[in-house]
């Protein structure tokens, strides 16, 4: 029985969502703020989690960053409001999808099935062996960066995108290919998703004084030999 993880600081709508789940076969655990959020999920390891933007102590967006530093768990955001601005940046941060205030319960349920179908379709490869590039290491089994002996403190998404166009050097990759390594299920996102997600890596590896990541205009992004 899938467990799915609600979090939301209304219990209202943490009951009706705990009922919709339930009445089609989901087991739930349930937190009332970002904190207990973080925490309940280390104990119960849910399959999915349903994570409600705007809440007290930890708001959504933070506790769906400090999780994409070293979990990949399936996150639809919920949030009351609907400007883009909004979504793009749950996106950005890892969310899998963004639902509205007020909601369909069925709707909800619906997105919940056919996001845990995609997650249960990945294909978990063989673990590798630890890819270098000159000062670069990465350990894809341990979760691992390091540059020059030092960890990188890349989030999941930031791992991947620079693992593939290291395991490739000098190779131009566009946007759609950097996502399509970055995430195992197909997703539409914006060139400013992809933009962001590069820009924080960058940034962390300028805080060690590599510059590995260049940019063909009008393309994409390519690892440079030598860093």
């Amino acid at each position: 029985m899938p467990k799915i993880m609600v979090v939301d600081d209304d219990p209202h709508i943490r009951s009706v969502i705990r009922f919709a789940l339930a009445r089609d076969g989901f087991a739930t655990v349930e937190a009332a703020d970002g904190a207990a959020a973080l925490g309940l999920f280390e104990r119960e390891r849910p399959d999915l989690i349903i994570l409600d933007v705007t809440m007290p102590e930890l708001d959504g967006t933070e506790v769906c960053r400090r999780l994409r530093r070293s979990h990949d768990v399936p996150v639809i955001f919920l949030s009351s409001r609907d400007e883009e601005l909004d979504r793009v940046l749950g996106l950005e941060l890892g969310g899998d999808d963004y639902v509205t205030k007020p909601f369909s319960p069925r709707e909800l349920v619906a997105r919940v099935r056919a996001m845990l179908r995609r997650a249960e379709g990945r294909v978990t490869a063989p673990a590798a062996a630890p890819l270098r590039r000159g000062p670069l290491s990465l350990d894809a089994e341990r979760f691992e960066a390091q540059w020059h002996g030092q960890p990188i403190p890349l989030t999941v998404t930031e791992f991947r995108l620079l693992g593939a166009m290291a395991a490739q050097p000098g190779r131009v990759y566009t946007r759609e290919m950097l996502m399509a390594a970055a995430h195992a299920e197909p997703r539409i996102v914006s060139d400013r998703t992809i933009d962001s997600h590069v820009r924080h890596l960058r940034a962390k590896l300028a805080a060690l004084g590599a510059e590995p990541i260049g940019t063909v205009h009008g393309l994409g992004y390519r690892f440079l030999d030598g860093g």
